[in-house]
């Protein structure tokens, strides 16, 4: 069943694509991480299925009813944009039956909320007494009010502590193993890598890569680390392995060559007769952050997007293909 489809879905901003023809499809069941540079697009594409943007072009559907009549859909739909905002002075109990009531909600599933969240005890404390992860959390627990069946949560981590991270990725995990189907967009990869069934990769708001997180992975190869004696010789060492035809790059004092670790004998002998001692080489596993920055480059989309981005090529595998499939 698919719970998500757009067709050359596109959002424009004036002479800026936030979102550009995007083919998408997400099953139903899991967690699914949005992901992409800041300034790629995830909040716009959010945005516009929640149908509090209109598209510029293409068409998009959720639970096969257009989103152009959003009402067909909204009751079973959750979701937290941006920051959660609560009346400081009420207690979390107060504020989630004030939202419920609103919605012909009873009181008794804003206890279950709260359970969910983990915060059925602190539930008689105002909110302005909450730290930011509590608040996080209590944003979450009203998404959940409806018992939604698609729960859409823009950067739920944003801002949070270590510990808070945590609580977060662990309550999407517990939602996601409940059925629902949980998109979730952040820009912690280690979060989404922890959390999420399915990925879906998006950079200037064009499709990169949509599928399962093993096959994003997969795909970047098998790769093997190789660390020379002497720190000096690291740019060095990555010239002499790309020179011999293996994709090398450098980082942390090592050099990750993307070659096979059957190939480890020819990367060893590869560096003797260049004269450069290697203290390790061991077989590497890529990781997704190392995926994210091969795909989307290492700048920032906050630095602007490239000249003529309504025109713009930007190599991507949705360009390859007429439709990319998550299957949750």
């Amino acid at each position: 069943m698919s719970v998500i489809h757009t067709d050359k879905l596109t959002r424009r901003f004036g002479d800026i694509v936030a979102v550009r023809d995007l083919d998408l499809e997400i099953g139903a069941g899991g967690v699914v991480g949005l992901v992409g540079p800041n300034g790629s697009g995830k909040s716009t594409l959010i945005r516009v299925l929640l149908g509090l943007l209109k598209p510029s072009g293409g068409e998009a559907t959720v639970f096969d009813a257009p989103i152009s009549h959003p009402s067909a859909y909204a009751a079973r739909i959750g979701a937290l944009i941006e920051s959660p905002a609560f009346i400081p002075s009420l207690s979390a109990r107060t504020n989630l039956r004030s939202l419920a009531r609103l919605r012909g909600i009873s009181n008794a599933r804003v206890d279950e909320v709260l359970e969910v969240v983990g915060l059925r005890d602190r539930a008689r404390e105002p909110s302005k007494r909450f730290s930011l992860g509590m608040k996080q959390r209590l944003g979450i627990a009203a998404a959940l009010l409806p018992d939604p069946e698609l729960l859409m949560l823009d950067e739920p981590t944003n801002g949070l502590d270590p510990a808070g991270i945590v609580e977060i990725r662990d309550l999407l995990r517990r939602l996601g193993d409940e059925g629902r189907t949980v998109v979730v967009s952040s820009h912690l990869l280690s979060e989404i890598e922890a959390a999420c069934d399915t990925l879906v990769m998006i950079r200037y708001g064009a499709l990169l890569f949509s599928g399962p997180l093993r096959e994003l992975v997969a795909q970047a190869g098998e790769c093997i680390a190789a660390v020379p004696e002497h720190l000096e010789d690291v740019e060095r060492l990555a010239a002499v392995f790309s020179s011999a035809g293996w994709p090398a790059r450098v980082g942390d004092g090592r050099v990750v060559v993307t070659a096979p670790a059957s190939t480890s004998a020819e990367v060893n002998r590869a560096a003797a007769q260049a004269g450069i001692t290697l203290s390790a080489l061991r077989p590497h596993e890529v990781s997704l952050e190392e995926v994210f920055l091969r795909m989307t480059g290492e700048q920032s989309g906050d630095n602007g997007r490239p000249a003529g981005a309504i025109g713009a090529e930007i190599p991507t595998t949705a360009e390859k293909s007429a439709k990319a499939k998550v299957s949750a």
